[in-house]
């Protein structure tokens, strides 16, 4: 076995970064990826492989395999037919399953071009022949930022008709959302319009993915090979593969989604000031011991716990006991700890309210009056059979959002087995918050910006489980955390390049990393921040901070937008019309734009005043405006990080 001494410290650490991150399949993919590398060169006569200027012998290159337990070479593809698989992610999720899916079609002998969808050519969209793609779907039917031009081309006139093409899609999405993997089920519609043969139904993932999500792929698999007429059997590897075995040496475990640090609370501090209506704190964790790392742009996530008195009111309103015992996935629990721990109680989901609006039917019972709050957003006495109605998409909407899991179960009483109430709840899962630190300053530590959302109902109190979660917590206990990386809202690599970064309230998180990275690495590019937030005295979040950034020459421009301070509501948005010359000049000139907050109104406001400045400034027509902002995404000068 050959030692890893053959690489330098820092080659070992760019190895460890590289594969923190990665599942075992993607690790087979890297592993067979490299090997293909090290047997070209070896074949070409080339006697030694440069890595990151320092040379080392061509047999080095298997240097890789001791880091990667069971991994084996890809083999040569064994049909003639390409797979494109595309996809559209925001968070990372779909463009994991689409890497996942990729290396299973290259296992089964599949030549892939795996490709995201801003970066793809749709001139080429009427010569592929096997297609899949896997798209995210965000807020309440969104494509994700990088497939807004791919899906803004296929449902336009523009659109080639597709009979030769063989598709399917798979949808990421969020079932608390009336329009559930919305994006998904459009796109799988469009391409079968335009002559294009589905070759599985759209798959529709929610926050638990691979429940469906594994199923999919293997079925897309299956699907290709039927197509390519290759009748390997699935586990069999094509003739002529070249195993390359690997031996596993022990590595510490690394720490991500499914094995979080345990991160110690340094400081949980309020930012806002006194009658603020706002909740907004600024929290500070230790990341020591980790070796985890990050950079501008990354999100944290943070397994939480629901509070304990809500999972007292949950069994109360259902009559279980939390005592009781229930199997269901392989795990054995009690009610009380899978409903603390591992079930999402605060965020309703359309399969929850379908589940129990049946269980109402049934069981003969008849809602109780509407509480204040659901008179505000539903017609007085609507039942859930009603409310799920297609024609009562707008009073679901309302409901979904303005309502919780303990709400639904004191209005409208039924009857649940525990075994049936704990599998028709969602799985809890992370949530993610924009890290406001660059670690280039704190070092070991990341720093978040949290507004803790509560508020009363009918006099009874209701709370976000993460924020609720974070605000009880004493500096001293932990954390459960994991780094998320966000490619796609990165700081330019050319320093000198300006910046404009858009982003009120809890917004704001990510730019103040950005801003302590580039004065840090002494930057040349100029950076200009919008800010807003509903009061000055009370809510302008980390008001010294960027006041004193801007004396010292860190932060060039800064404009506010207080938007209950005056009569007249002022937004960001406003703001940018304001200086909708110097905001185009920048633009033009290079300027990268960032964009974080609120994905269902201010990021589609902000969307539409910089198309409205293209027009203005730039004289295009909106079809140019749009062509014009959608380049820029595709360039990577126009990143948002909305939720």
């Amino acid at each position: 076995m050959l030692s890893t001494s053959l690489l330098s410290t820092a080659q070992r650490s760019q190895v460890d970064d590289l594969t923190t991150e990665l599942d075992p399949n993607a690790l087979t993919w890297l592993s067979g990826y490299f090997a293909g590398i090290a047997q070209e060169r070896d074949r070409q006569g080339h006697a030694r492989l440069e890595g990151n200027g320092n040379a080392v012998e061509t047999a080095g290159a298997a240097v890789v395999a001791p880091l990667i337990a069971s991994a084996v070479a890809q083999p040569e593809p064994q049909t003639s037919l390409t797979v494109t698989v595309l996809y559209g992610s925001q968070t990372g999720n779909a463009q994991r399953q689409a890497e996942q899916l990729a290396a299973d079609l290259q296992t089964a002998g599949f030549a892939v071009n795996l490709v995201r969808a801003d970066q793809y050519n749709v001139r080429d969209l009427k010569n592929e022949r096997l297609l899949y793609v896997v798209i995210s779907t965000q807020g309440d039917g969104d494509p994700p930022d990088d497939s807004m031009g791919f899906v803004e081309f296929l449902s336009g006139r523009r659109a080639p008709k597709l009979p030769e093409l063989q598709y399917a899609v798979l949808g990421l999405g969020d079932s608390s959302y009336p329009e559930f993997c919305g994006i998904a089920k459009t796109l799988d519609a469009r391409f079968a319009e335009l002559g294009a043969q589905r070759l599985q139904a759209v798959g529709t993932a929610d926050l638990d993915i691979e429940t469906v999500s594994d199923p999919w792929r293997e079925s897309a698999v299956t699907h290709a090979r039927e197509q390519a007429g290759n009748d390997l059997a699935p586990n069999e590897r094509p003739t002529g593969a070249t195993v390359t075995p690997l031996h596993p040496v022990p590595r510490t475990l690394a720490y991500s989604r499914n094995h979080p640090f345990q991160a110690e609370l340094l400081l949980n501090q309020p930012i806002i000031g006194r009658g603020s209506v706002k909740d907004i704190r600024h929290i500070e964790l230790s990341l020591e011991g980790s070796g985890l790392h990050y950079e501008p742009g990354d999100a944290l996530g943070i397994w939480p716990k629901q509070d304990p008195a809500l999972v007292q009111a949950v069994l109360q309103a259902t009559g279980l006991k939390g005592e009781e015992t229930v199997t269901f996935g392989g795990d054995t629990r009690s009610v009380y700890d899978w409903l603390r721990q591992h079930r999402e109680l605060t965020v309703l989901t359309r399969p929850f309210l379908e589940a129990h609006a049946a269980r109402v039917v049934e069981n003969g019972t008849s809602p109780r009056k509407p509480r204040a709050r659901i008179q505000q957003s539903t017609p007085e006495g609507l039942g859930l059979s009603t409310l799920l109605a297609p024609e009562n998409s707008a009073d679901l909407r309302a409901w979904l959002t303005s309502n919780q899991l303990l709400d639904v179960l004191q209005q409208f009483p039924a009857q649940w087995t525990a075994q049936d109430f704990i599998q028709a709840l969602r799985p809890l899962t992370p949530r993610l918050y924009s890290i406001a630190s660059a670690q280039s300053v704190v070092d070991e530590e990341v720093h978040l910006t949290v507004a803790n959302i509560a508020y009363d109902t009918n006099g009874e109190p209701r709370w976000g489980v993460t924020t609720r979660f974070l605000s009880q917590l004493e500096e001293g206990e932990s954390v459960p955390l994991f780094i998320e990386k966000n490619e796609r809202f990165r700081l330019p690599a050319d320093s000198q390049r300006d910046i404009i970064m858009i982003g009120p309230g809890t917004g704001v998180a990510p730019f103040r990393a950005f801003v302590q990275a580039r004065t840090e690495a002494g930057a040349a590019g100029r950076n200009w921040l919008f800010f807003g937030n509903p009061h000055f005295q009370t809510d302008f979040l980390y008001q010294t901070e960027w006041q004193q950034a801007v004396a010292k020459g860190e932060l060039h421009r800064l404009d506010l937008a207080f938007s209950r301070d005056q009569a007249q509501r002022i937004y960001v948005q406003d703001r940018l019309r304001e200086h909708a010359a110097d905001v185009y000049d920048w633009i033009e000139n290079g300027a990268h734009v960032y964009v974080c907050g609120d994905a269902t109104r201010m990021a589609k406001d902000v969307h539409q005043t910089l198309l409205d400045i293209a027009r203005e400034q730039g004289g295009r027509t909106q079809e140019q405006a749009s062509e014009w902002l959608n380049n820029l995404a595709a360039q990577g000068r126009y990143a948002r990080d909305v939720y």
